[in-house]
């Protein structure tokens, strides 16, 4: 099978998505069959992808501004994959919820979450052009639909009329990090992930200057991740007394320095407005750190039993699960032990054979389709 993902969103930067593209990536070339080939797809004007990104994988990288490239692919499906490698595939994988054009390979779409349908205000220009236009239709066209969670599936049954049978859950897999046994001192409250509005962290900050109000002594709460178009406020309210010299944002964080930000933490909050999975709280739970999150979106079946569950809406109910975890070391420990054992359910191998067997069927739906 000679399959083409679209790596262009782990190129620079990795948020969640551009995560699970590499860890996918990665799976799959560590598992490959013999006679399976994975090629990597990247067009940028400014950032080069390498032959190193991924062990085992070709790469197929053009420099073309990526903004002329989406339009052309969005709003004229042209030019075909083929033109562009100057080679064929079984399987062409989009990382977004769009088709990449192709002539003759099996195509699928990969859909994380469509907030973009209820809340373009929340999104980056392009995808406030192109998703809630385009999303349903293309991903009615494809050949397979892969979610990355249960919450995912059903939206795209639900919003877009996929049926049910045609979408495949490839959710991500846990970090190879070893088991964290020792809480920093003083530790802090983190959050990791993008500084953007649907991140919900106003109400955050909010839960925050509650918690501080009640605890003095409480510790920093740290905010790390890249600021985005509509982080403004976010950034004025945490410079801003009574959080000034509270509030901690470090920025972007690097794949290499993510276990270090991670072993500062007593707790990380997801207090999200809506997850398509939630990897932050996968890697959390992975080390042994308590997890607060949102119940909205695919973080209650991320979580499961060992997270503790909190309405988005309400900063109140926030500060008091954090007061309770922060002043309860027995109940720390329970949370790390529950945190374990629910990571361990999550494997990028089993995401690399879902990824397969998503594959393969789309292959099949091709064929019956001519």
């Amino acid at each position: 099978m000679r399959i083409l993902l679209d790596y262009r969103p782990a190129l620079r930067q990795r948020s969640g998505v551009g995560e699970y593209v590499h860890g996918l990536a990665s799976a799959v070339a560590a598992s490959a069959p013999s006679g399976d080939s994975l090629t990597l797809f990247s067009a940028s004007w400014r950032d080069r992808l390498h032959a190193s990104a991924v062990a085992g994988a070709g790469i197929v990288d053009r420099r073309v501004p990526v903004r002329a490239l989406n339009f052309a692919w969005h709003r004229m499906e042209w030019p075909p994959i083929e033109r562009l490698t100057g080679a064929t595939f079984d399987v062409v994988q989009s990382a977004h919820p769009l088709l990449i054009p192709s002539r003759r390979a099996a195509r699928l779409v990969t859909i994380h979450d469509l907030d973009f349908l209820d809340h373009p205000e929340r999104t980056r220009a392009e995808i406030r052009r192109d998703y809630p236009a385009l999303a349903a239709s293309h991903a009615r066209r494809a050949d397979r639909v892969i979610a990355v969670s249960l919450a995912t599936a059903r939206a795209v049954e639900e919003r877009l009329g996929v049926p049910r049978s045609q979408v495949s859950i490839c959710s991500p897999g846990a970090p190879p990090w070893a088991r964290r046994t020792e809480e920093p001192a003083p530790g802090c409250i983190l959050f990791l992930g993008t500084l953007e509005p649907r991140k919900n962290l106003m109400t955050l900050l909010d839960a925050y200057e509650r918690l501080l109000a009640q605890l003095p002594s409480v510790p920093p709460l740290v905010l790390a991740g890249r600021a985005v178009e509509g982080a403004a406020p976010i950034l004025a309210r945490a410079a801003a007394p009574p959080l000034a010299g509270r509030v901690r944002i470090p920025g972007y964080v690097d794949p290499e320095r993510r276990l270090e930000v991670y072993d500062q933490a007593l707790v990380l909050v997801m207090p999200s407005y809506l997850e398509g999975f939630g990897l932050p709280a996968l890697e959390a739970m992975t080390r042994g750190i308590p997890v607060v999150a949102a119940n909205r979106g695919a973080l209650p079946e991320v979580v499961g039993d060992a997270g503790w569950l909190v309405d988005p809406h309400e900063p109140e109910a926030m500060a008091m699960a954090l007061r309770a975890i922060l002043t309860d070391p027995q109940r720390r420990r329970q949370m790390r032990d529950a945190g374990w054992a629910q990571s361990a359910r999550f494997r990028w191998r089993d995401t690399a054979d879902r990824a397969r067997e998503a594959w393969t069927l789309a292959i099949e739906r091709r064929a019956r389709r001519g």
